[in-house]
């Protein structure tokens, strides 16, 4: 297997080789919700460029192993499920199944398991209880800390030491603590709050120990990638990588990936600051791909700049591509979306491509891709490679003059091949995967206008009864109209139309039409 791959690693601060504990295979880990709140769009930046990893990770040829947890017990819940009146395991259930439906709608289908905190509480007290024995951890009055003393290199996922991350954090305050800055691994119970039964007495894990525990259950003592926002580097990082290595002696994951995080101006976009935009909303009026493509346009480390006059910009940059797939579809008579995606990356033949410029292009622009995300996953370049194809692919398709009938079986067969590549890129980065769900919902849509200017006209429309079909019919009568010189009637039909959103193309071909 290549090893041109190179990941930014934030303990080591520079890009590295990517070398998996097991060849061949990946384990990745990413910190999932507190399920308190419905999700908002930056819940769903992690997970889009982490199922994009995953994506490439599947395309070299590696078998991976992708686990995002589900905090279902935290003071956040508690205290939220108190103001609505309900149980937490009620409000964390629902706002579980509330995640999951908006990761499926932006298309994140890789992850494999989402364990939940409160099924994993037996195997983080087993931990608290080696962290004890080798003197890192210490009990008091029901509660259970670590000491960061015990830790010579804690600090190192900042490359900050002690002192400094004291200062510059929320640190819980507590009189049970030997240090200001250890952290909580169990919390004594307190009246009318979920507990479970420990040697400590009854109580509930702190929020680091939950992701320390899950992630070794399912991954190993060492795996490769643990992934999440910038947000969670300190604490929740830094004091994870502190007590698994404590308490295993080994190494806790090979690359730490933090990704940027979600801006609305010059603010990030969070809960605390008041400024969240929940998915089911933001999907309401954009659709699922470009809110996806918006998260992807950046390299993964980088801010992501939200605004709606983005989400639009982006929307009328991926028309390119939904005409490109409908002249495909005029072309070759079938569907972009019915191509198959190669299921790995496979040797480009330089041969094959050299024996046509056009393909020649192509096979430049699939090798700039994986350039771009070899070097550290960079989405934001391998989108801009991906407009490139599309040009190459509309040039080919203009000299070679495809849209005409007539055309031979081996240049329709070459230029197939070349589509299919933009079928293969597209599908690393989780797009194009079917035909926009909005387009069939905006055609169902015009529907009643289309039979009304069909009555107008005094035509029947006979047994047409879906969009495709009335259309049809219009453009011949159109058509008719204009070869009996009845202009008027012609532009009448063409103005109707446009008034109904709906743009007629004459080709070579025939006319045409598109939302």
């Amino acid at each position: 297997m290549e090893h041109r791959l190179r990941v930014y690693n934030t303990l080591t601060r520079q890009k590295e080789p990517f070398n998996p504990v097991t060849p061949g295979k990946v384990g990745m880990y990413v910190c999932g919700p507190t399920v308190y709140k419905p999700s908002h769009i930056g819940h769903m930046v992690g997970p889009v460029i982490f199922d994009t990893v995953k994506r490439y990770l599947t395309y070299l040829g590696y078998g991976v192993t992708w686990i995002v947890n589900i905090t279902d017990v935290d003071d956040k819940l508690i205290h939220r499920a108190k103001e609505l009146g309900t149980t937490v395991k009620e409000l964390s259930e629902r706002m579980t199944t509330d995640y999951v439906e908006c990761l499926k709608k932006l298309n994140v289908v890789g992850i494999d398991r989402m364990p939940k905190a409160t099924d994993h509480i037996a195997e983080m007290i087993e931990m608290m209880r080696g962290l004890i024995d080798k003197g890192h951890a210490y009990a008091a009055g029901g509660d259970v800390y670590f000491d960061v003393t015990r830790d010579p290199d804690y600090g190192k996922l900042c490359n900050r030491d002690p002192e400094q991350l004291e200062a510059g954090a929320r640190i819980e305050v507590s009189d049970k603590k030997r240090n200001p800055g250890d952290f909580a691994l169990w919390k004594g119970a307190k009246p009318g709050e979920p507990s479970w039964d420990s040697p400590w007495g009854p109580g509930r894990p702190g929020w680091h120990i939950e992701c320390s525990a899950m992630s070794m259950k399912y991954l190993g003592k060492t795996f490769d990638i643990h992934g999440g926002g910038l947000d969670l580097q300190f604490p929740h990082h830094e004091n994870e990588l502190a007590q698994s290595e404590s308490y295993t002696g080994q190494t806790f994951a090979r690359y730490w990936m933090h990704n940027g995080l979600l801006k609305m101006g010059t603010a990030k976009m969070a809960g605390s600051v008041g400024n969240v935009i929940n998915v089911v909303d933001l999907l309401a009026k954009h659709s699922p791909e470009t809110v996806r493509f918006l998260l992807l346009s950046t390299h993964y480390r980088s801010p992501i700049e939200y605004s709606e006059e983005r989400l639009h910009e982006i929307r009328r940059s991926l028309d390119g591509f939904y005409r490109f797939f409908e002249r495909y579809a005029r072309i070759t008579r079938s569907s972009f979306h019915d191509l198959e995606v190669p299921g790995h990356h496979t040797d480009v033949d330089r041969d094959e491509f050299e024996q046509n410029k056009y393909y020649e292009a192509v096979g430049e622009h699939r090798e700039e891709f994986r350039r771009c995300m070899d070097d550290d996953f960079n989405t934001g370049g391998a989108v801009g490679s991906l407009f490139e194809l599309l040009k190459s692919l509309n040039r080919w398709a203009d000299s070679e003059r495809l849209d005409n009938p007539g055309v031979s079986n081996v240049t329709l067969n070459y230029f197939r091949r070349g589509v299919i590549v933009l079928r293969e890129l597209s599908a690393i980065l989780g797009v194009f995967s079917q035909a926009p769900q909005e387009e069939a919902n905006s055609a169902d849509q015009m529907i009643p206008g289309l039979m009304q200017l069909l009555k107008d006209l005094g035509a029947e429309p006979g047994a047409a009864s879906d969009a495709q079909s009335l259309m049809q019919l219009l453009i011949e009568l159109r058509a008719e109209a204009r070869k009996a010189k009845n202009f008027a009637q012609a532009d009448l039909i063409r103005k109707r139309l446009t008034e109904l959103g709906v743009t007629l193309e004459d080709r070579a071909g025939g006319t045409g039409w598109r939302r």
